[in-house]
């Protein structure tokens, strides 16, 4: 049974409990929002030595980081590298979005070398191997494609991401309206060109008992992907967006009634003034279904910066209600990222997962900060670091500052207020 047919059964399955003693929650808790479609555990029932994780509501929000190999860089180690990087600044999951060298086999490497819940676009596969066998994207056959997925979620793969709105009244409804920047999404636009040159619809919109089926036999939860999401602050909110969002709503009703795990994924480029209203447009339209979001961005000029660009983004987000943060690196939109933009990147989204998860009021980032201000009043350095986001890098502007043993920092020295205050008020420490 999938995490969500056991729940439904009033069945907390271990990896509820796993998620329950994390998250400060009775397995209880877990199983009831699991069977109401508002958390989801992303556990293939092949996936040895993973460590659940919850995604949704009520629960902290979660960030992850995409790697992967490029047409014009194969470099596995390197990939390999970004994982470990990756998890050691806190990343909750990750995705394997190789589109250069053996896709098969760096994917296992990367499933095997992490606990993480791992995520992959089996589209990306599935037109490679077309390329290179048969010359063009427009030989891709539905029964490659649902091949392609079922054999990733064969060997573990945890959830993927599928473009099933991409649909030929969403595809009208775009070029009606007109973009600026037309199809971002690579999926979408792989999707797109197999659909316009054989006049057909989308396998996966067309076939999706099919889908689930392949979901429902390893516990694969589907992020249903946001094929048309907008790819600039002009495009946010336009319509062929929210038609597809609105398939997307339809869509994961019927995944949850064939006991498949969902959520939706979000934009974006979206602007300040816009992200609470994307929100609350994919809670009503998806029934609260978790809600995946890349980023979102904020401004389209953040070139170099686009980690702030999405942790600006991701903080707002989180707030209005947003559940999993994908990370965007200063490399977004310039190349593929490196070992450092990684872990530059999901530093930056754990900053804004966890500022908006103390807005939200969640018990453990109140707690966190709390014990973070006392360490500040203690002038405990030690514990500082410790409670940083970043210990690592917080460790090192310490030393900077101090190589030796001291109670105070370079920046106010003797002068420091916390200790004048000790020492004049008689505090003891």
């Amino acid at each position: 049974m999938t995490q969500l047919e056991s729940a439904l059964k009033g069945i907390v399955t271990p990896e509820m409990s796993a998620v329950a003693a994390d998250e400060g929650h009775t397995p209880e808790d877990i199983r009831r929002l699991v069977a109401q479609g508002v958390v989801v555990i992303p556990a293939n029932v092949n996936h040895k030595g993973l460590k659940p994780r919850g995604i949704g509501a009520g629960l902290t929000i979660k960030v992850n980081a995409n790697i992967g190999t490029s047409y014009d860089r194969v470099n596995v180690d390197e990939e390999m590298d970004k994982l470990q990087v990756a998890v050691e600044a806190g990343a909750d999951a990750f995705m394997d979005l190789s589109t250069g060298g053996d896709i098969a086999d760096v994917r296992r490497r990367l499933l095997a070398a992490s606990d993480l819940p791992m995520g992959t676009v089996p589209i990306y596969q599935a037109v490679i191997e077309v390329v290179q066998k048969h010359g063009g994207i427009v030989n891709l056959t539905a029964d490659h494609l649902f091949d392609v997925i079922e054999r990733q979620a064969e060997e573990g793969v945890d959830f993927v991401t599928v473009h099933c709105g991409v649909t030929q009244e969403t595809l009208k409804r775009l070029k009606n309206q007109g973009r600026e920047t037309d199809i971002v999404s690579r999926g979408g636009a792989f999707l797109t060109t197999w659909m316009l040159y054989h006049k057909k619809e989308n396998p996966l919109y067309e076939q999706y008992d099919r889908l689930l089926d392949i979901a429902r036999k390893y516990d694969l939860t589907l992020s249903l992907g946001d094929g048309l999401r907008p790819g600039c602050i002009a495009d946010a909110t336009d319509r062929a967006q929210v038609q597809e969002l609105i398939f997307l709503g339809e869509l994961s009703d019927a995944a949850r009634q064939a006991g498949v795990q969902v959520m939706i994924e979000g934009p974006g480029h979206v602007p300040l003034n816009q992200i609470e209203t994307n929100i609350q447009l994919e809670k009503k339209l998806c029934g609260g279904a978790p809600f995946y979001v890349l980023g979102p961005l904020v401004t389209d000029v953040a070139s170099g910066y686009d980690h702030i660009a999405c942790a600006i983004g991701g903080t707002l987000a989180g707030l209005a209600g947003a559940d999993f943060l994908c990370y965007v690196t200063p490399a977004e939109h310039l190349k593929l990222p490196s070992v450092q933009d990684v872990r530059d990147g999901v530093i930056a989204s754990k900053i804004a997962a966890h500022a908006a998860d103390v807005a939200r009021g969640h018990p453990q980032a109140l707690a966190r900060d709390l014990a973070m201000a006392r360490a500040r009043k203690r002038l405990d350095w030690d514990e500082q670091i410790r409670l940083s986001v970043d210990p690592i890098n917080a460790a090192a502007c310490r030393r900077e500052s101090y190589p030796e043993e001291e109670d105070v920092c370079t920046m106010c020295g003797p002068y420091c207020a916390i200790k004048l205050v000790k020492e004049y008020f008689g505090e003891k420490k």
